[in-house]
């Protein structure tokens, strides 16, 4: 049986597409940094806060709208980095508005910063918050910031 208290020491990571090529993939933009090696990172950094973290990568639509469904009642917050999704799935961000916990929104590169089709996002209004441009490091920084909005 799950409790509260359970759930809420849960974070769920969902990372979209082409994450799975970190490390690889444009590193003059997302960093060298390879996507189980940040993950690996932000785990550690959930485990010193007294937290697990959970993690689902994929280039699927559905998959991550299915992850989000199944993370209600099992995970007291989200870290979501939709990738190219970010810009125009309404699917992801419905999903995201029946979560009722805290939503942390997240990019390794910043956004407004590129292509004018990135400027915009569809999961933002449903975020609590939003980190973007600072690579890898925005995993860390992610895990802190969620922690102490899933004990309120």
């Amino acid at each position: 049986m799950t409790t509260d208290s359970d759930v809420n020491k849960r974070i769920m990571l969902i990372n979209g597409p082409n994450l799975n090529l970190l490390g690889s993939r444009e590193p003059e933009i997302y960093g060298t940094d390879t996507l189980d090696e940040i993950v690996d990172s932000a785990r550690s950094q959930a485990e010193e806060l007294g937290l697990t973290l959970q993690h689902f990568q994929s280039n699927s639509e559905a998959e991550i709208v299915d992850v989000i469904a199944q993370s209600r009642g099992n995970s007291g917050g989200l870290i979501v980095n939709a990738g190219a999704f970010s810009h125009y799935s309404w699917a992801i961000h419905d999903a995201l508005a029946a979560f009722s916990g805290p939503i942390i929104e997240l990019h390794l590169s910043n956004p407004g910063a590129r292509e004018e089709f990135r400027h915009s996002s569809v999961i933002t209004p449903v975020a609590t918050a939003v980190i973007s441009g600072l690579k890898a490091r925005g995993y860390l920084l992610a895990v802190r910031a969620i922690a102490p909005l899933m004990a309120s």
